[in-house]
């Protein structure tokens, strides 16, 4: 119908624009594409699971978030949220560690950068791990290091798969070596879930997995998995090309080369995650596979 858009617009013109840093005025009802410019209704961008509905560019989303995207409606059980960071090396670097933690806490809301959660995906029981990298870049430090170990020692005892979705910087620079013992002690965990528990161990990478944290439990995965243009490596393009002092490859370091590469298994869209978990998870415990129902075959239309 020619006069639907116009009536849409008229029925929304109360909403004013608001000033962007390069000039143009947007509606504050729309958001503009990091990737491609093209501007986003913000409801179909929340529907979309915040995931650019024309170049597929996928936009940060917060810790609770994934947790809705991922999570069945119902039970969530949250675990160690009391467990505080300290200042034990009495670390500064242009400000006071405490001081850094104090604010990032008044910030964020959060203790530190992961949330642990009994939960279930897809009918079945499940320990999802989750970064949060509004706390310091989702930075890996004791706290955050004991809290996945915890979860890794959960699902051992309940006899469970676990889930970790990294979003991180690295082990945390300000607790030093304190951070650094956080990537054996993640590991050993996880080497008891498989070696004694027999329980399969899902890794889900984001935007950005590097440092102490690519190089431990996020590329120990039985299955990984990546988010599309996510950077996944070590150190970070430019500290590579100053050290070897060669440009890299295109792409380098991207989630698509490295599944080329054959360090991920699966590139997978944020809107089909739950669901290639839900298999993969089913095939994992020998269960049934899994049968979509009739609203989910609808949707996938």
């Amino acid at each position: 119908m020619p006069n639907e858009g116009r009536r849409w617009f008229e029925q929304r013109k109360e909403f004013v624009g608001r000033p962007k840093e390069d000039g143009v005025d947007v509606p504050d009802l729309w958001t503009r594409c990091t990737s491609c410019s093209e501007l986003i209704y913000n409801e179909t961008l929340t529907q979309n699971h915040f995931v650019c509905p024309h170049c597929q560019y996928h936009f940060r989303i917060s810790a609770m978030q994934r947790l809705d995207v991922l999570c069945d409606e119902g039970k969530r059980e949250f675990h160690d949220d009391h467990l505080s960071p300290v200042d034990a090396l009495g670390f500064v670097d242009s400000k006071k560690y405490s001081k850094r933690i104090e604010q990032t806490r008044a910030k964020t809301g959060r203790n530190d950068a992961f949330i642990s959660v009994s939960t279930q995906i897809g009918g079945v029981d499940v320990e999802l791990g989750v970064f949060d990298f509004r706390f310091m870049g989702g930075s890996m430090g004791s706290v955050v290091g004991e809290m996945i170990t915890r979860l890794y020692e959960r699902a051992a005892d309940q006899k469970r798969p676990a889930i970790v979705v990294s979003a991180s910087g690295g082990a945390r620079m300000q607790e030093g070596v304190l951070s650094l013992m956080q990537m054996a002690k993640t590991c050993a965990a996880l080497a008891r879930l498989r070696d004694e528990a027999c329980m399969p161990y899902i890794s889900v990478l984001t935007h950005p997995t590097t440092g102490g944290v690519a190089a431990s439990f996020a590329m120990l995965g039985d299955v990984i998995l990546a988010e599309p243009g996510a950077l996944i490596g070590f150190a970070g393009p430019r500290v590579i090309e100053q050290t070897i002092g060669e440009t890299l490859p295109e792409g380098f370091q991207t989630s698509e080369y490295l599944i080329d590469h054959g360090m991920v298994d699966c590139l997978v869209s944020r809107n089909d995650m739950k669901h290639k978990i839900v298999v993969l998870l089913r095939q994992l415990l020998g269960m049934e596979p899994f049968q979509p129902t009739v609203e989910e075959l609808v949707s996938e239309e």
